[in-house]
């Protein structure tokens, strides 16, 4: 394989976008559902402008005491509007600094709940399409997401995670579990490999299943998240490469 996307989530206040940008291909940019203000977008921006890195939004639920990371129940309308509010206003932000959008990805509960709920996929592509055809969706493997985006015709990303433990329906263990997150270095690069070499994936419970990927997501609220953007880099510009 000759390249493969490397994204992480930014400008969310953690303190370390500058020091991850070089690893990476693509970034996701809070634009104020669950963290993020003009100040913060506009230094994304220009970081990601300095570092040649791809801009996407990283729009959630409105809900910054929880970073987003908690499901509301909207209605139709008022989540039409919180996403078209945060997408636009890191689009106007990039416009003003002669930058565009490649990317749409969906933060936290929001990402994780369109997964799982057709009508919720439904409503997010349907505000892509609508309004930000242009855009590229980033959506988890074998979800409603990726279906629902693939069915309404727009471009799809499949997103991986080379940290985190599979089920067999290729949802992510949730964190709340044991075994969720794989810790260990070398783990983690196999997991990987067999992600993009063999497209295939083994899961909590030992099985193999078909995984395609597009690209790889880093946390950027990971506490090694520069060692591991660093390492997945070198490991795919050295072994994937050679």
């Amino acid at each position: 394989m000759s390249t493969i996307d490397i994204n992480s989530d930014l400008g969310e206040g953690i303190g370390n976008d500058e020091a991850i940008m070089p690893y990476i291909t693509s970034c996701n940019i809070a634009c104020g559902g669950h963290a993020g203000d003009l100040s913060s977008m506009q230094e994304t921006l220009l970081l990601a402008q300095q570092y040649k890195v791809k801009i996407g939004a990283h729009p959630s639920f409105p809900d910054r005491e929880n970073f987003g990371r908690k499901t509301m129940h909207l209605s139709d309308s008022e989540l039409k509007e919180s996403i078209l509010s945060q997408v636009s206003a890191l689009s106007h932000a990039a416009g003003s600094l002669g930058l565009s959008l490649h990317h749409i990805k969906p933060h936290g509960a929001l990402y994780n709940q369109a997964a799982k709920d057709p009508a919720l996929a439904k409503t997010i592509v349907g505000i892509i399409k609508d309004h930000f055809k242009e855009l590229t969706l980033f959506a988890p493997p074998g979800s409603a997401l990726l279906k629902e985006g693939k069915q309404q015709g727009i471009t799809v990303w499949t997103e991986v995670f080379a940290d985190r433990n599979y089920r067999e329906d290729l949802s992510l263990v949730p964190r709340s579990e044991a075994n969720a997150v794989i810790h260990e270095e070398k783990e983690v690069l196999s997991h990987l490999k067999n992600m993009l070499c063999e497209r295939k994936v083994k899961t909590i419970n030992h099985q193999w299943i078909p995984i395609t990927a597009d690209t790889i997501c880093v946390h950027g609220d990971n506490p090694h998240a520069v060692s591991l953007a660093r390492n997945i880099h070198n490991f795919i510009h050295g072994t994937l490469q050679s």
